[in-house]
């Protein structure tokens, strides 16, 4: 397992936050990337690495059904998001284009900005390295793991046929 820097926001970040509306015509992953966050993190950009969690609280992702959000998440480096609670379409945006998600409301709310976390996505268990503590997500079911470890759901409905 990866160690991986936390990056983390507050409750109800919606999709306009995670990629404002202005750059919604362009398609291209990177452009979106590069946007990413930059209305309530303006260096978020230039300090993600990849592999790097975001990390937040309640209601993440809420606002409009746009798929922008979870794919500027994931083109940015994100390799997970750790929320109390997710906004039930960016849920599923997200899984559907292979970007890793777990709800777990005792670390989204004592991992803080820049501790240092490992996950294991077979276990659901989330280990906050920096305070030397351990939380409990639920696991995903093994076909929801094999859709985001094939990059999302076309990727993954593409290596069936």
């Amino acid at each position: 397992m990866k160690i991986m820097k936390a990056h983390k926001y507050g409750d109800h970040v919606d999709t306009d936050v995670i990629i404002p509306a202005r750059y919604l015509a362009s398609q291209d992953e990177k452009e979106l990337a590069s946007h990413c966050m930059e209305d309530i993190d303006k260096d978020f950009h230039a300090k993600v690495k990849d592999g790097d969690i975001i990390v937040a609280g309640l209601n993440f992702g809420c606002g409009s059904s746009r798929e922008h959000a979870p794919v500027a998440i994931k083109a940015s480096g994100i390799s997970c998001v750790i929320a109390k609670s997710f906004a039930r379409i960016f849920y599923r945006n997200a899984i559907n284009i292979g970007l890793a998600i777990l709800e777990c409301p005792e670390a989204a709310e004592d991992i803080a900005d820049g501790d240092e976390v490992k996950i294991n996505f077979d276990t659901g268990v989330i280990t906050n390295e920096t305070k030397n503590k351990t939380y409990k997500a639920e696991p995903f079911p093994e076909f929801i793991k094999k859709m985001i470890d094939d990059g999302g759901l076309m990727a993954s409905l593409r290596k069936k046929s």
